[in-house]
């Protein structure tokens, strides 16, 4: 090959690479494109899930309003409440003369659901100091929960509430009741 047939090729091999370079551009451009759209239809899903495990939830403790032996004259669903720099909201919450429950549902928990739950329990007597002498208990509502969370949110000293069939089986620990 002559020093001019090598020059003509690697100029040809370099308008080659910009050009395969600038369709890469283009080709990664419409992925990121697609996948942001995938994100906010699978979010969406997600969204759906949630309100499905919410309403279920909800409906269930509103027929009887109990965790195992506490049982509680008010529920309320959706609650968001800012005061100063804090700021949360509240799956269900469900009141008595002097308690309060707290419960956080997910479609699917996880352990780090419990450590939102934990963030919300701090924060309640804070954004509702009307409540502040009253007893506080938590709970996770889920349609499904492994093993390892259930026994986190025990030693946690949280309700878990499940579902089965059509009623809500809240277990503490050892002790399993069915509303």
């Amino acid at each position: 090959m002559t020093d001019d047939e090598l020059k003509a090729l690697v100029a040809s091999l370099s308008v080659a690479q910009k050009a395969t370079d600038e369709q890469i551009r283009r080709n990664d451009k419409k992925l990121t494109e697609k996948l942001e759209r995938m994100g906010i239809t699978l979010g969406n899903i997600a969204n759906n899930q949630g309100d499905v495990a919410e309403e279920f939830f909800f409906t269930n403790l509103a027929n009887d309003t109990h965790f195992r032996h506490i049982r509680f004259d008010d529920i309320e669903k959706s609650s968001h409440k800012r005061r100063g720099k804090t700021e949360e909201e509240y799956d269900i919450i469900m009141t008595n003369g002097d308690a309060i429950g707290i419960v956080e549902v997910k479609y699917k928990a996880h352990t780090n659901d419990l450590d939102k739950l934990d963030r919300k329990m701090r924060n309640f007597k804070v954004l509702f100091p009307v409540y502040r002498n009253y007893k506080q208990y938590g709970a996770i509502a889920s349609f499904h929960i492994n093993d390892e969370a259930k026994k986190e949110a025990w030693k946690r000293g949280y309700f878990v509430l499940q579902r089965s069939g059509d009623l809500v089986h809240t277990e503490s620990g050892k002790h399993l009741t069915v509303l």
